[in-house]
């Protein structure tokens, strides 16, 4: 076979291994309300949406060994977790027992604690720090820590944002991309994750009702999550993008009371993406 040919291919397969290493999850969060009336149902409908991949960490009033034993009867696997700032920042060992007993090969944070609308350099200099400590502990248990941003990380600093901050001086710790919260809090999703390829490890797939005008507080209605594609962030192409870079697990995350109805229409778009 000619060398360019052979070349070529190789680099077609390369690319098609990325992108089908990729895998859509959901964020169990989103059926909290279905969870406090029936977890074994609730997970059979997450089954039966096709999903096997989860980022949750409750077992909503079971003991573990009752919920891992749906987990299993519905072929569901909780590959992140999510951990308490406070635990990072007080007891990682709890946090590290708590991904080792899920089998989690991710721990995410997503809030740092402050006091109003006061998020400056002093609190992320601080998580920071503890993001780093907490993170080389799951490091060597072979999990990675990723931080969840809400928005209020994207206020300016000196000549960027907090956030870039936090990227830059993040050593044992990377990021989870809330596509949503990342454009409400003022950034552009496709933009920032140019700019850090290497950094986000994990997305929440969530859009945004058109017409919302974003802030950088990290609050805003729930009834604005839509089913992706619908809405004014640019679904596909954060998709795309993510699947290029090697990003492992994207997780659905809606909010909304109409969580049931939508999720199947979001991953009919999804679906379509090629």
């Amino acid at each position: 076979m000619h060398m360019k040919k052979l070349v070529a291919i190789l680099i077609i397969m390369t690319f098609c291994a990325t992108m089908t290493a990729q895998e859509f999850g959901i964020q169990l969060y989103s059926l909290r309300n279905q969870f406090k009336k029936d977890v074994a149902g609730s997970l059979k409908t997450i089954s039966d949406w096709g999903l096997t991949n989860l980022e949750g960490g409750d077992t909503y009033g079971l003991t573990f060994e009752e919920f891992d034993s749906l987990l299993d009867q519905h072929n569901l696997d909780v590959v992140s977790i999510g951990a308490n700032y406070d635990d990072l920042k007080n007891n990682p060992e709890k946090v590290l027992a708590s991904a080792k007993q899920f089998s989690a090969k991710y721990v995410m944070c997503a809030w740092i604690p402050h006091k109003g609308n006061k998020f400056d350099i002093g609190t992320t200099k601080e998580a920071v720090a503890i993001f780093n400590t907490a993170g080389k502990l799951l490091k060597d248990a072979g999990i990675t820590l990723a931080y969840h941003a809400h928005g209020y990380e994207f206020r300016p600093y000196k000549n960027g944002t907090l956030f870039d901050y936090m990227a830059e001086n993040a050593t044992n710790f990377a990021f989870e991309m809330d596509v949503y919260w990342v454009q409400h809090g003022g950034a552009d999703p496709l933009t920032l994750l140019n700019k850090y390829p290497d950094k986000f490890v994990l997305f929440y797939l969530k859009d945004m009702e058109k017409g919302v005008v974003g802030n950088n507080t990290g609050h805003e209605d729930v009834e604005t999550n839509v089913v992706l594609g619908t809405g004014q962030v640019d679904i596909e192409g954060i998709v795309k993008r993510g699947m290029e870079l090697g990003v492992e697990y994207m997780f659905i995350e809606d909010e909304c009371s109409r969580v049931v109805e939508q999720v199947p229409q979001s991953l009919e778009f999804l679906n379509g993406i090629k």
